[in-house]
């Protein structure tokens, strides 16, 4: 398939059986043209490496017990592999964006092979189940790269899933949504999964062109334009907690359905994401990402700190949020403290590779280029 395009290989898996969206992919309108400031995109790949640093600490506490053993976290704390010192370090959030970021650049767009390859190549910190279980398939066993996803609506692949955007802002085309759906079932072969990376793209696309903060509802609007076509008639997803237990439907069905009901009540973030329960799973993860910006997208610090306090899967609920907040304000909204405490690792000793990666990246900002 290597001298086959994009959407021609997306097309054969899906009428072969072997990735569960629907063909609607290919029809959904085109991303809106315009001009997006590199500042944006710079803060959109920030925000997602700090939210993931604040965050990953104290990962996967409940909420309840994170704040009465730290109170309430707006700074990072004090790091173990830092030698105790209360700086910015990744976990596989900001690994994987980036190592994302960087095989973008040197391939010049997505080529899913090498991305897969690229995956493989160092230590993942904190790794999730099913992309170990994508590594042990694709490294270990050495099936094809569209052969090792797991069907799985975990978070994994939604969690690194921004930089797919970059190599499009020159331009953009329907193609944006195939490469988000190619780039999410390497690990990740799910119908709620790829609907969950190309309705989060297109939020994140639009965010980087907005000059004022959107009516909270549109990012439940949005999302849902895009994500709500794609999962196929009978697609049913089960919830695993909070106060939801026997749901059973559509991923999209269940987004729509609890973000909205939690608005009309006004609920905080932290009321809210306890009642759908805000692990890593995407009907826990995306209606928290959602509401979060809901409440607080037009406050950059506030909704990366409501993440990180609001929600048990912190680090990935943060570094999505961050990543929103980063596009929507630019890098220069995200306080000063925080990107000065930001080590930039992407893997155990190569401090400031994330800027250097940021740099490269350049070569698709269109106005360099003109």
């Amino acid at each position: 398939m290597s001298g086959d395009s994009s959407d021609d290989v997306l097309r054969r898996l899906i009428r072969a059986g072997r990735v569960p969206v629907t063909e609607t992919i290919f029809s959904l309108p085109p991303p809106p043209a315009g001009l997006r400031p590199w500042d944006r995109v710079e803060g959109m790949l920030i925000g997602l490496a700090i939210g993931d640093a604040l965050g990953n600490t104290t990962e996967s506490m409940p909420p309840a017990h994170r704040r009465d053993r730290w109170g309430e976290i707006r700074d990072y704390l004090p790091n173990r592999y830092a030698s105790g010192r209360a700086v910015g370090l990744p976990s596989d959030d900001t690994q994987l964006a980036f190592w994302t970021l960087e095989q973008l650049v040197e391939d010049g767009g997505l080529m899913p092979g090498n991305l897969a390859r690229r995956f493989c190549s160092g230590q993942i910190f904190g790794v999730g189940s099913t992309v170990q279980a994508f590594l042990d398939r694709f490294d270990g066993e050495g099936l094809p790269w569209d052969d090792a996803g797991l069907a799985s609506a975990g978070n994994g692949a939604l969690m690194r899933i921004a930089p797919v955007l970059i190599p499009h802002l020159r331009q953009p085309s329907r193609r944006l949504w195939v490469d988000a759906a190619l780039a999410t079932i390497i690990t990740h072969n799910d119908a709620a999964a790829v609907a969950a990376s190309v309705g989060f793209v297109a939020l994140l696309w639009d965010a980087l062109g907005m000059t004022d903060p959107p009516e909270p509802e549109w990012w439940l609007q949005r999302f849902l334009e895009l994500a709500k076509p794609l999962e196929p008639a009978g697609s049913t997803y089960r919830t695993r907690g909070g106060r939801f237990p026997d749901y059973s439907g559509r991923f999209a069905d269940f987004v729509r359905e609890r973000v909205s009901d939690a608005w009309e009540r006004r609920l905080d973030t932290v009321a809210a994401c306890d009642e759908w329960y805000s692990g890593a799973y995407l009907l826990e993860t995306m209606p928290s990402v959602l509401y979060v910006l809901m409440r607080h997208g037009h406050d950059p610090e506030e909704a990366i700190v409501r993440a990180v306090n609001d929600t048990k899967d912190n680090d990935t609920v943060a570094a999505i949020v961050g990543a929103a907040v980063g596009a929507l304000h630019g890098v220069s909204a995200l306080p000063e403290r925080w990107r000065r405490g930001l080590l930039g690792r992407t893997r155990e000793d190569d401090a400031g590779r994330a800027f250097e990666l940021i740099r490269l990246a350049k070569v698709f900002d269109p106005v360099q280029a003109s």
